[in-house]
């Protein structure tokens, strides 16, 4: 295989043996042939591991690792990214399905100037065919990636998840991250909330555009364990405002007073956040000490 346009597609899992097959099966029926499907298992206790193997046995691409013991989530996706030899990275998370024509459509936008690519998702239970449509920014084409930073950010447009993308190896390899610095002793490597959209948002430092396909390529699956339901009520925006904070913080801090407003109105929505030690808007922060709000955006956003 030709290392230069070979796609690692990376499948940490964990107890999924109801469903790993019909996901490996969207990795495996990619017409982009170039490509590995790493898969590592984080100590299954179910039969995923067994199934992966059985896979892995009838097609070569499919390379199958084992830990042995859970690592926790963040350091299973790193493992994947260890084993990985291409050039392109797809994360495609246990419960998720890809198009086949994914990597096919969505490798010719890499350019150089390209971070990455994204395509418009759809949200489904059982039937992919069935479902909500999300990530609908506009037409085919290019971006900017303060488009991408804003968006991101200030509405639930662009994706946090990774799941939906195409990047360079090289660029997880940097930019997805096992921990994120905080004061409130959160713990992303276990969580896993926050990891994903800094490892966009880390990408965007080092490009000027993005990508973007208004086709629906990949499939989200909405069940009772993945972690957007499994989680808390606020868990999952607190934590990914926690995570943008570390980014604007460090990289955008003309964005600070709008970014405290969007904090502010999370603390006031969400009453869970004293539960996850997010008194304030200066919990946030690990070195920032400016916490005044654009009060004019705060009274534009909260009326949207």
């Amino acid at each position: 295989m030709s290392v230069e346009n070979l796609v690692s597609i990376l499948v940490p899992v964990f107890n999924r043996e109801g469903i790993i097959r019909q996901t490996l099966e969207s990795a495996l029926n990619q017409t982009h042939q170039n490509i590995e499907v790493i898969v590592v298992d984080n100590h299954s206790t179910d039969n995923t591991w067994e199934l992966v193997r059985e896979i892995s046995n009838t097609d070569s691409r499919v390379k199958c690792f084992r830990n042995d013991t859970n690592i926790g989530p963040v350091r299973n996706w790193l493992k994947c990214v260890e084993h990985a030899k291409g050039y392109y990275g797809k994360i495609l998370w246990s419960d998720d399905l890809i198009a086949p024509t994914f990597i096919e459509e969505t490798l010719p936008m890499l350019g150089n100037d390209v971070g990455f690519v994204f395509t418009n998702t759809k949200i489904f239970t059982d039937d992919i065919n069935v479902g909500t449509s999300i990530y609908n920014i506009g037409p085919t084409g290019y971006y900017s990636v303060e488009d991408y930073i804003e968006g991101v950010i200030f509405s639930e447009d662009y994706p946090a998840s990774p799941g939906c993308a195409l990047f360079r190896m090289s660029d997880i390899r940097r930019n997805l991250l096992e921990q994120i610095p905080n004061n409130i002793d959160s713990d992303f490597s276990m969580h896993a909330i926050g990891n994903d959209v800094l490892l966009f948002l880390l990408t965007c430092n080092d490009y000027k555009k993005f990508a973007y396909i208004q086709k629906e390529l990949s499939y989200f699956r909405y069940h009772s364990e993945s972690i957007s339901v499994a989680s808390s009520s606020g868990k999952i925006p607190l934590h990914y405002k926690l995570a943008q904070a570390y980014y604007i913080e460090n990289y955008q801090r003309e964005m600070i007073n709008k970014l405290n407003s969007v904090l502010l109105f999370n603390l006031i929505k969400y009453r869970d956040a004293r539960k996850f030690k997010m008194s304030s808007i200066k919990s946030f922060y690990v070195t920032n000490t400016i916490y005044r709000i654009d009060k004019v955006y705060f009274l534009r956003y909260i009326t949207t």
